[in-house]
Parts: C-alpha cells; sequence; structure tokens
C-alpha cells in the first residue's frame, strides 16, 4: 500500500507541475486570430486542436451522438457574462485525452493575474445509467436552457438503465476557475457527471479554483482515478442521486480564505434532496484520498465557514 501511495503523489506532483507549464501560465496573449468562439449544438464529430484557442459562448451542447475530440495542449476559455459552458449530452461523447507534459486546460477568458474562481460555467456530462429519483430520469441542475425549438430532454435530461454507459474519456485535464450558481442551490460546478455510465473513464484530472463544487455525481456508476480539487469554494467531492462508483487516488489542498456559506467539506453526500431510501442508493466507495487543510498555520484556523471534514446526510450509504 505504501509504495501505491507514494507512487500518486509522484504522479500527482508531476501533474500538477505539468499543469503549472501550460500555456495559460504564459504572459503571451495568443492572436485573436486564432480564437474560435462555440456556441450552440455541436451535432456532428468535431475535433478541437491544440493551434487554436476555442471560448465558450453561452451553453455548449454536444448532441445527437456526436463526438468531441480534443487533442492534448488545446487551451479552451469560457465567457464569464454567458456563463460559457460544455455539455455533454446524453448519448454523445468527448474524447479529451492529454498527457501528463501536455495537458488540455479549460480556463478563465480573463487576461492572466485577474482570474477568479466562477469566471465561466463549467463542464456538465450527461449520460444512461441509474439515478434515484423518481422516474428514473431527471433534470441536471445548472440552469441549462434547450437552444432555440429544442427538446428539453434532448439537452438537459440525464440517467436511464445502462450501468455500462459510455460517455467518452478524459485523461490529464485541468479544469480552472469554473462553476458558478445559476440561483440558489442550483450551480454548475466545474465538473458535473449525471448518470454518467462506468464505461466512461475519468483519468487526472485537476480542478482548481472552482466557484461551487469542484467534482459532483448525480447517480451513475462511473469510476475515476487521479483527482485533484486545488482551493475549491465549496465541496471538492460531492454525490447524491444515487451514485454508486469507485473512486481512487485524489488529492484535496483547501485554501484557508475561501468557503461557501453552505458550508464547504472535502465530502459532501446524500441519498437525494428528500432523504428518502429511493434506490439505487448512493454507496459510492472513495479510497486513497487526502485531503488537506484549510487550517494553515496553528494561528489560522481558516473561514468559519468551514464545518468539518465530511457532510454525511440524508440515507447516503457512501464509503470513505
Amino acid at each position: 500500500m505504501k509504495k501505491t501511495i507514494i507512487l500518486f503523489s509522484i504522479l500527482a506532483i508531476t501533474f500538477v507541475a505539468a499543469c503549472k507549464k501550460s500555456k495559460t501560465d504564459d504572459p503571451i496573449i495568443t492572436p485573436t486570430s486564432n480564437v474560435v468562439e462555440v456556441s450552440g449544438d455541436i451535432s456532428a464529430n468535431t475535433t478541437w486542436s491544440a493551434d487554436k484557442i476555442y471560448l465558450l459562448k453561452g451553453f455548449v451542447y454536444v448532441t445527437d451522438g456526436a463526438t468531441l475530440t480534443i487533442q492534448p495542449g488545446t487551451i479552451i476559455k469560457g465567457d464569464k457574462i454567458s456563463k460559457g459552458s460544455l455539455i455533454i449530452t446524453r448519448g454523445s461523447k468527448i474524447s479529451a485525452i492529454g498527457t501528463a507534459t501536455n495537458p488540455i486546460v479549460f480556463t478563465s477568458n480573463f487576461p492572466v493575474g485577474s482570474r477568479e474562481h466562477g469566471d465561466w460555467g463549467g463542464i456538465i456530462i450527461l449520460g444512461k445509467a441509474p439515478v434515484n429519483p423518481t422516474g428514473g430520469e431527471v433534470v441536471i441542475e445548472g440552469g441549462l436552457l434547450p437552444t432555440a425549438g429544442g427538446a428539453a430532454s434532448k439537452y438537459t435530461t440525464y440517467g436511464g438503465t445502462d450501468a455500462a454507459d459510455n460517455s467518452g474519456t478524459m485523461k490529464y485535464v485541468r479544469i480552472e476557475y469554473a462553476g458558478v450558481p445559476f440561483v440558489t442551490n442550483n450551480e454548475i460546478n466545474s465538473l458535473t457527471l449525471g448518470g454518467v455510465g462506468s464505461g466512461t473513464t475519468l483519468e487526472y484530472i485537476q480542478v482548481y479554483r472552482a466557484g461551487d463544487d469542484a467534482f459532483e455525481w448525480f447517480g451513475g456508476t462511473v469510476n475515476a482515478k487521479y483527482l485533484l480539487a486545488i482551493g475549491t469554494w465549496d465541496d471538492d467531492f460531492d454525490t447524491d442521486n444515487g451514485f454508486s462508483g469507485k473512486i481512487q487516488f485524489g488529492l484535496i489542498i483547501r485554501d484557508s480564505l475561501l468557503a461557501d456559506i453552505s458550508r464547504s467539506e472535502a465530502f459532501e453526500s446524500d441519498n437525494n434532496s428528500g432523504g428518502t431510501t429511493a434506490t439505487p442508493k448512493t454507496s459510492a466507495i472513495f479510497s486513497n484520498i487526502t485531503a488537506i487543510g484549510p487550517r494553515a498555520t496553528l494561528t489560522n484556523v481558516g473561514n468559519s465557514l468551514f464545518r468539518g471534514g465530511t457532510h454525511i446526510r440524508r440515507n447516503t450509504a457512501i464509503s470513505i
């Protein structure tokens, strides 16, 4: 076990170091001609390349079974005013496979030095795996709206009966300064996973300065490894609506000054918002997780809104 933990520590440090060297930290401004504004639907297979910067304007939906492929080293930015967000709808896929030295970066559209949490929406992946709200399907939170003339279920609904559903792959991806509240208790997280199935691959994903939760799972069965949550505003790992996946190797580092009015914890978990015994139960398993903070020094105990390491409630059966 010690060898495994040491190995993850080395991998985590390597990934964080690689992310710090990525293009988003360069003060060089890419020429405007290399910026591609993206809005509306992506309904055919599409590739984003590292020689351009992609700016998300409003809710961008990958629909109709299409696959969005993002090449290593590609930079995607989100517009703040329109809450630029990327949504992978049910039946569609994302293939965002970076490398340790050339990660894919989702970031703020503001200049380096002026970025902060909540600068854009986030990434939402919706799948067909089981969830426990009545009817087995539900609309994701975050205030998503279908494009003109579209059926709401096509764009915003998640859940189903396919536990092995595959929404694609994300590896060596950094998501920074994302996450905004649409309305109270209805937020876009940095990475939101609704009914995502076990056929999906999530590995080596870092969330930095999330404006709400870093990672939130609403039902589904997807597994994940090597997740980093750094400087999160609200919760780092949030699980509900029957999420039953396994998460292994996670690193949480809190900023002692950043906390949300709703309380901020490393873990929050509910079976569902009503606290019923509906199945599938929220029974996620988290193992090999390190959470650091928020206490910075013996005299700095952190923001008073940090109430505990975990907030476990409402009939959840989570294991940590």
